[in-house]
């Protein structure tokens, strides 16, 4: 038996976690890329045969990421040195185009199995990579969230193959075209959440030999992989104050994993040095947007916060009173996804206001009935919907919804104090990339929101109509009131 020790790095959803930062009484230092980058560079001084791969949305999340749209990212990126990266959802947010031309930037191979060009059925980014390491030939591939369906809807010239299905066959196909007797490992890299990864490792085939998936978008915290059909499947949390880590055996005549130990590494200055030359040039890029987005322009009463995007929060009631009020409807629904941090204030920088709300996006007033109005509560406080992949809401002061988990229903909807009637109209307000996804998120079609009444285009810059807003309005805060209440 000839076998060969390998150790797989990897992480998922950096979401441009640049920089380090300071917990404890001690003050340790947590996280940041430097640190993650003095760590891998520690462990590829110390172990053979070392591959670092990452899961997904590298970019969207920090100022020095938004304000360079991503080309900082992959800079910095190029020296972390991956050895394969797949598309996350995150990676459009710059667009298409813009997305291509990061690839283009990077030092490393970016990876897709299931987005497809549609009038030629072709692939648009590179399928697979195989690398060969001691000996060895591992193969990678990668798979997309439906989410990529969202981000590029109005992009008549991309499809893609999206259901857990489809993905499967994606996999197939790569394998069966590549997966000769000379690969010895297959691991798939996913950017579908955790639950659907074991969804799909149930759907692989044997035959197609994948031994492993490493995937994102969840921001799942693990104790140990879940083994599913012989597929190993871990994930590594948010961010970069950790990386998971798998030490493998492989065997060459059997192309599978023999033995395995896999840990959540904490990345702080206790177990690496900080990697000084790109800590200096993360600095170049902290430097130009420090002095551009430092001022001040509000301060608020208390700090507000936002811990999870499936519950109610402080900080989604105050954007949500904000749109509500410069949209002049009755109800406002902000995407809790919308939201980037934890908590604001009570000081807010421009700085502090974009890292909080970093989508550009219009703001579209609809004028539907209370009945549609049920619908789309219904459907957005479903059980289901909160399993940290799905589209949760905030919503504006006024309403009341209750929902009834064990019914699996809209137990009651009240605006004001008086129950929404059914056949009375309301005007809601909707962030334009949810209003374009209006099926999939809120249960109704862009073509039912526009059927009742006037639709309008109520603000081409929601972050705009923030800032604004916060300028000339010192000293507001809210509370966590029973707008959005969950029944068991």
């Amino acid at each position: 038996m000839k076998t060969k020790n390998f150790t797989i790095l990897h992480s998922n959803d950096m979401h441009g976690d640049f920089l380090a930062e300071v917990q404890g009484e001690k003050g340790e230092l947590i996280g940041g890329l430097a640190l993650l980058s003095g760590y891998i560079n520690k462990v590829r001084s110390e172990e053979e045969n070392v591959l670092y791969v990452i899961s997904g949305d590298m970019v969207q999340g920090s100022l020095i990421d938004s304000e360079y749209k991503g080309i900082s990212t992959i800079e910095i990126m190029n020296y972390l040195a991956p050895d394969v990266v797949a598309l996350g959802n995150h990676e459009f947010d710059y667009g298409l185009p813009h997305l291509l031309f990061l690839e283009k930037m990077a030092n490393f191979p970016i990876v897709n199995a299931n987005l497809y060009i549609k009038k030629y059925f072709k692939r648009l980014m590179q399928p697979f990579v195989v690398i060969k390491k001691a000996g060895f030939d591992i193969l990678f591939t990668g798979i997309i969230t439906e989410k990529v369906i969202d981000s590029i809807s109005q992009d008549k010239l991309i499809g893609t193959l999206v259901s857990l299905e489809d993905a499967s066959a994606e996999v197939g196909k790569i394998t069966d075209a590549y997966k000769n007797d000379d690969i010895d490992l297959t691991i798939l890299l996913t950017h579908i959440g955790f639950e659907s990864d074991i969804q799909l490792a149930k759907m692989l085939k044997p035959e197609w030999g994948v031994d492993m998936i490493i995937g994102g978008h969840s921001h799942t915290i693990l104790s140990e992989p879940k083994k599913v059909n012989n597929v190993l499947i871990a994930q590594a949390g948010v961010g970069s104050n950790q990386i998971g880590r798998f030490d493998i055996v492989v065997d060459d005549d059997t192309n599978s994993i023999v033995d395995y130990k896999w840990k959540l590494i904490p990345i702080s200055d206790k177990i690496a040095k900080p990697d000084k030359a790109l800590k200096d040039y993360i600095s170049s890029f902290k430097k130009e947007v420090d002095r551009k987005y430092n001022s001040l322009i509000c301060k608020l009463s208390e700090k507000l916060t936002h811990p999870q995007r499936e519950i109610e929060t402080s900080l989604g009631n105050l954007i949500a009173d904000i749109f509500a009020e410069t949209a002049e409807c009755d109800i406002m629904f902000v995407g809790a996804g919308s939201i980037r941090v934890k908590e604001l204030g009570p000081s807010v920088t421009l700085g502090d206001l974009k890292a909080c709300f970093p989508y550009d996006d219009s703001l579209s007033r609809f004028t539907i009935t209370g009945s549609q109005l049920k619908k789309i509560f219904g459907h957005a406080m479903r059980l289901d919907n909160r399993d940290g992949e799905g589209e949760c809401y905030q919503v504006s002061s006024g309403i009341q919804a209750i929902y009834n988990d064990s019914n699996k229903t809209l137990q009651s909807l009240t605006l004001k104090g008086e129950g929404i009637t059914d056949q009375q109209l309301y005007k809601i307000c909707l962030q334009g990339y949810h209003a374009n996804n209006s099926t999939a998120y809120l249960n109704i079609t862009p073509e039912e929101l526009r059927q009742a009444g006037e639709s309008k285009v109520v603000s081409t810059s929601a972050q705009g109509v923030l800032e604004e807003y916060l300028r000339n309005h010192q000293n507001i805060g809210r509370k966590v009131e029973g707008r959005l209440v969950y029944k068991s």
